[in-house]
This record gives C-alpha cells, sequence and structure tokens, in this order.
C-alpha cells in the first residue's frame, strides 16, 4: 500500500473526537451540547418534563392573542366546545407548554391563523397546567393539534410544522366551505 492510500484514510485514532476539542469548541459547555442534540433528535416535538424545571405562568401570556382562548380548566374546555358546537366552528385544540421551543416558535403563527379565519376556534391548553386532561388525549410530544367538530376528533396533527397546519387548516375550511384568505 502506498503513501497516498495511508494519507487518504488516515490513522484511525485520528476519526475520534477528544474530549479536550469538544470542552474547546464549546468552552465547557456541556448542557448546550446536550440541548443540541435533543433539539436534533425531536426535531420540531418537545417531550413533557417537571414542573420544578422553572417554567413560569407569566410566560404563558405570549402564546395567547389574537383570537386563540385559553383553556384553563376541564369547564373551559366543556365551555368553549358547547359554543363551538352551537356556533357551527371547528376547533382548534393546540396542546403547547411554555417551556417548548417548538411550540414557542409556532405561537406567533397560530395567533394570525386565529385572526385570519374567526369562523374556526383556536384553543391553547397548557399541558402542565392541564395535566391529567392533557394525559387523557394522549399527549406524548408538543406541540399537538387536535381538529374537532362536533366535540369529535377529524384530524391531528404533531409538532410545529406550519405548512402542515396551514395545509389542514385549509382543508377544513375546505370542507366547511369557507375558505377565506
Amino acid at each position: 500500500m502506498g503513501n497516498s492510500e495511508k494519507h487518504w484514510f488516515g490513522h484511525i485514532s485520528n476519526w475520534r473526537l477528544k474530549k479536550k476539542a469538544i470542552i474547546k469548541v464549546f468552552q465547557g459547555s456541556y448542557r448546550l451540547l446536550q440541548l443540541a442534540f435533543w433539539q436534533f433528535l425531536n426535531m420540531g416535538h418537545c417531550f413533557s418534563r417537571d414542573k420544578s424545571d422553572g417554567a413560569d405562568s407569566d410566560e404563558a401570556v405570549e402564546f395567547v392573542g389574537g383570537n386563540v382562548h385559553r383553556v384553563t380548566s376541564k369547564e373551559d374546555w366543556d365551555q368553549k366546545l358547547s359554543e363551538a358546537k352551537r356556533d357551527g366552528k371547528i376547533v382548534i385544540a393546540n396542546f403547547s407548554a411554555t417551556w417548548c421551543g417548538p411550540c414557542r416558535i409556532l405561537a406567533p403563527f397560530y395567533c394570525e391563523l386565529s385572526e385570519k379565519h374567526p369562523s374556526l376556534m383556536f384553543l391553547l391548553i397548557d399541558v402542565d397546567e392541564l395535566t391529567d386532561f392533557s394525559t387523557s388525549w394522549d399527549i406524548k410530544a408538543t406541540p399537538t393539534f387536535f381538529f374537532l367538530k362536533d366535540g369529535q376528533q377529524i384530524d391531528k396533527l404533531v409538532g410545529a410544522n406550519k405548512p402542515e397546519l396551514q395545509k389542514k387548516i385549509t382543508a377544513v375550511l375546505d370542507s366547511m366551505g369557507s375558505y377565506r384568505n
């Protein structure tokens, strides 16, 4: 085997990333590396975490705007579903969390959609506030969107996928015969 072949493949010991290199590159920030790794794995999904991780109820304010209604109890939920049924509206229920990065990114878009489509009812449910209720809906990741007609699920979307959310809303509006830009 010639020198060029040895040089091309290099020695396998050179392939390993050394701890010192990781520490130098990330300047000792193991947490940053850990977060980046989890964000990569989850790709638009967040998973439940302990409430003691610093989630602040004031953070929920940034999630609500436009025509988004924040659901804070099972009674609120029942009332909103009754209103939607009475008014012939389809409900888009966003199960979200204040600490979820993809949820935060999607929140302004969700608010815009609520203003753009008043013929739909947009709800926001904090999975940490309504843990038992969220569990009853089998929420495994946030954000999770349920599309409901007369209280019955007609569609579902898991993840912070703006184009897919818009596509599903358009399909719902088309099925209602009331699509509006």
